[in-house]
């Protein structure tokens, strides 16, 4: 089973980004999806940065692929998803059908997670307009993915979000900009402060989402590194860490100690419970609420 590493969530400045991903061309990862997923008004990197991140990617040894946005708001946000899927050196994934129907008969491309592939027929229908690949839905349950293994084209690849916070959902509206009483378009990049999103909590004070902008995503950082076995015998073929600011080169490492058999999917747990303490330990593709409800403790984000 290959590693990917998906599309970076949050905002980040643009030598952050630059220095996260020289670190990660280190790494033992062999996908990385690159680009602005989740606002257009994120600027810090512009698609010819993006095309130079993934060319050095592409030099140590990885298969880079650009990311188109999740939500298309704009004419600008049409036009910079047909340059995506225009740039000619990089394969693609598409993350809304908008992207699919300008991509479709065109080149291979990858069907993201947004995309809300649930049967059979949606997956004959991505593979006859082009897909590779398609990106199993996060709220989707071990069983119903076991089924759809049984369906799927022969030529059609299945990758699994199996560690981050999980991206539940996007709006229109800005909600990091709204709590600082900000309008959307006089945002003032927000988002900036908040390297991991912004934590949401009840009035009990427990965590409860995180805001990302326009995007909201689950408080706890899931992963399936102890079920690693049953995504082996059910024929997954490439497995998505989400980035986040602190220990996601650690976190690539040791999901690739457990697949070469280093290391137990009992004891890679536990490790992971060391780094992010003080959470459960659920697996939430078979319907419970979550795996490691966890927070990083430092930050490459200064």
């Amino acid at each position: 089973m290959k590693l990917s590493l998906g599309p970076l969530q949050y905002y980040w400045p643009r030598q952050t980004v630059f220095d996260f991903y020289e670190a990660v061309a280190g790494t033992s990862v062999d996908i990385v999806y690159l680009g602005e997923v989740t606002c257009s008004r994120r600027h810090e990197l512009r698609l010819s940065d993006w095309m130079d991140v993934a060319r050095l990617l592409q030099e140590a040894g990885k298969t880079p692929i650009l990311s188109t946005m999740v939500l298309l708001e704009s004419g600008a946000d049409v036009s910079a998803m047909h340059k995506v899927l225009d740039n000619g050196e990089f394969g693609v994934e598409a993350n809304d059908m908008g992207s699919v129907s300008a991509v479709a008969g065109r080149l291979p491309f990858v069907a993201g997670p947004h995309l809300n592939l649930y049967n059979g027929p949606s997956l004959d229908w991505m593979a006859s307009l082009g897909a590779s690949r398609w990106v199993a839905p996060l709220e989707m349950r071990r069983d119903d993915l076991a089924i759809l293994q049984g369906e799927r084209p022969a030529t059609l690849q299945t990758e699994v979000f199996v560690h981050g916070r999980l991206p539940l959902a996007f709006s229109a509206r800005c909600f990091t900009a709204r709590h600082r009483n900000l309008p959307k378009d006089d945002c003032r990049f927000s988002c900036m402060d908040h390297p991991d999103g912004l934590m949401m909590r009840t009035r009990e004070k427990s965590e409860f989402l995180v805001l990302n902008g326009i995007q909201t995503q689950s408080a706890r950082v899931h992963s399936l590194i102890d079920a690693w076995a049953e995504l082996v015998a059910l024929g997954v073929d490439v497995a998505r860490i989400s980035p986040q600011s602190a220990h996601t080169t650690e976190i690539i490492r040791l999901y690739d100690t457990v697949r070469s058999g280093r290391t137990s999917p009992a004891a890679a747990r536990q490790t992971l419970l060391d780094w992010l303490p003080d959470k459960d330990c659920n697996g939430y593709w078979h319907g419970q609420p979550g795996l490691d409800r966890v927070e990083p403790t430092a930050s490459l984000v200064t």
